[in-house]
């Protein structure tokens, strides 16, 4: 890929950051990736994989290069969203191609309720958002105790809560308030409260992130196609059921893509999917999409 050009775009309480590397193909559409909290490190691996389209990547704000500049300890998917549009628009190429996972495909299914024009395609991958589980109003349960754990007692013991909430197979039950809490040491996470309350993932985002609530008939109404995914290796975890909701609200059949919720790394952050076979899987998606 030719060398990357890294800008930056000051929002409504923000200055962000993204990159943008030009491809070596014909494509009209440039491939925006986005995660959150994830910043733009974590699509290395995947970005390599199509070197022959404009590839967009971002820290959200609030991580990495992107600082806050509003003071808020905690965004909403519909900030993000209006962070993703500016940057749209400041691309000035039209609409992208959009692959999101995780927080970030709650932030662009957000983008798309309010902005759909700016979308030609959506791959949203796992977007975990506890609105739309059969087990609501536990996931919802959780998932602020994740958020207060964290403030209480620090960011291993809300960690250790958040690893036992993503890795759990199935739904949530009425009494896990009665569940022991989990150990950090059990998952080689610190004990002790090194006093820092600014992770970006179990407290800026934990509790808008899960706690929004699709707009489907906006999401039906807007001109983007959108292709909801879930991991192969994901099936019953928290992330993957709230994906088959999302598809189910929008009567679009769940795509499955290889791997997990992180399939898409190649040993970014030290985890390991199945890059090349993810990176298949989009192109494809991407591909039936071409006009």
């Amino acid at each position: 890929m030719a060398e990357t050009d890294t800008r930056t775009l000051d929002t409504t309480g923000a200055a962000v950051r993204y990159d943008v590397r030009p491809g070596t193909g014909t494509a009209d559409r440039p491939l925006l990736l986005i995660g959150s909290p994830m910043d733009a490190t974590g699509f290395t691996t995947l970005a390599s994989h199509f070197a022959d389209r404009t590839v967009v990547t971002y820290d959200p704000r609030g991580v990495g290069r992107s600082e806050r500049t509003d003071g808020a300890a905690e965004t909403l998917p519909e900030e993000h969203a209006d962070d993703l549009a500016r940057l749209i628009e400041a691309l000035g190429t039209g609409p992208v191609d959009v692959f999101a996972s995780s927080g970030g495909a709650v932030n662009a299914l957000a983008l798309v309720a309010r902005r759909g024009d700016l979308v030609h395609t959506l791959v949203a991958h796992e977007p975990p958002t506890a609105q739309v589980v059969p087990d609501r109003e536990a996931a919802l349960g959780v998932c602020a105790d994740v958020h207060a754990t964290y403030l209480r007692e620090g960011w291993g013991p809300g960690m250790a809560k958040f690893l036992a909430l993503t890795s759990r197979k199935g739904p949530i039950p009425a009494n896990w308030a009665e569940e022991p809490a989990p150990s950090p040491a059990a998952f080689g996470l610190p004990t002790e409260d090194d006093g820092r309350r600014d992770d970006p993932l179990l407290g800026q985002n934990m509790r808008g992130c899960t706690s929004y609530r699709p707009d489907f008939t906006a999401l039906r109404a807007a001109p983007t196609r959108i292709v909801v995914a879930a991991g192969k290796e994901s099936e019953g975890e928290f992330a993957a059921r709230a994906a088959a909701a999302v598809a189910d609200g929008l009567g679009t059949p769940l795509a499955v893509f290889p791997s997990h919720h992180g399939g898409f790394l190649g040993g970014e952050f030290g985890q390991h999917g199945a890059p090349a076979e993810f990176a298949e899987a989009l192109r494809a998606v991407l591909e039936e999409s071409r006009s």
